[in-house]
């Protein structure tokens, strides 16, 4: 249970705190205001990176939580409300939007990590570089070896599956469809993992384990020729996540992946 009285010096007066669905890593709670409002907290060693990643998505003008304060190791968030009906439009047009925000390099200006899964974000001036050493190698000892060895020879040969040099975007960088929220103005991003990289990357992950509805691809717009080659290049990355962090019930997938890369 987060703190009251930092919740308080960042708020005001506190009349409810109820813990809500959240992710593996980290602690939310639904945070109810003597005046009748309502925020979010979230607790965790990496709620500051987080607040500068959603500050960079609003400045993106993407739609995602505004950051209300910050103390320690407490991030208080803007409450959004949820509706039943997604409208997946409004989530291809939010990431369309997200993805335009141009940077100068592939990275982002400090590391983040999924509990034990470091992500490595030095920024590099080559894409595939970048996708093989920050991400795809980033911690090949912690696999089992042959699926580490499968994703080297993949890497050895990156550079010519992969385009050198796409627009470094703003990505999110974990997103699936536990980290959106459809709210009665569209889709809202939460939860992110920032770095600047080819938009396809986010893309990839958000048809991973599930297929986002009818309007998403109209309102996000087509993609560069050849994406059905790369995608499962992209997917493989947060396989190896899933395979680290939650074990075996996902080398299965992982083998997949390989196999649709030619690895």
């Amino acid at each position: 249970m987060p703190d009251r009285p930092e919740i308080e010096a960042g708020l005001g007066p506190v009349a409810r705190i109820t813990a809500m669905r959240g992710g593996d890593l980290s602690q939310v709670f639904r945070v109810e205001l003597a005046d009748g409002s309502l925020a979010v907290a979230k607790t965790g060693p990496l709620v500051a990176r987080e607040a500068r990643m959603l500050r960079a998505m609003a400045r993106a003008g993407a739609p995602c939580p505004r950051v209300l304060s910050l103390r320690g190791n407490l991030l208080l968030m803007e409450h959004l409300a949820e509706t039943p009906t997604p409208r997946w439009n409004s989530l291809g047009a939010a990431l369309r939007t997200l993805h335009a925000r141009i940077g100068t390099t592939y990275g982002w200006e400090e590391d983040y990590a999924f509990g034990p899964a470091r992500l490595p974000n030095t920024p590099c001036a080559d894409w595939p570089e970048f996708w093989a050493t920050r991400r795809l190698l980033a911690w090949p000892e912690a696999l089992p070896m042959a699926i580490s060895r499968r994703v080297e020879r993949l890497c050895a040969r990156i550079c010519g599956l992969l385009p050198r040099t796409p627009p470094p975007a703003l990505l999110h960088g974990d997103l699936w469809a536990g980290n959106v929220l459809f709210t009665r103005n569209g889709a809202a991003l939460i939860d992110p993992a920032c770095y600047h990289g080819d938009p396809e990357a986010d893309l990839a992950m958000l048809h991973l384990f599930g297929q986002p509805g009818a309007g998403f691809a109209d309102g996000y717009g087509a993609l560069p020729e050849g994406w059905p080659e790369r995608r499962p290049i992209y997917q493989i990355w947060p396989a190896l996540v899933h395979l680290r962090l939650f074990g075996e019930s996902y080398r299965g997938l992982t083998a997949r992946l390989l196999d649709a890369a030619g690895a």
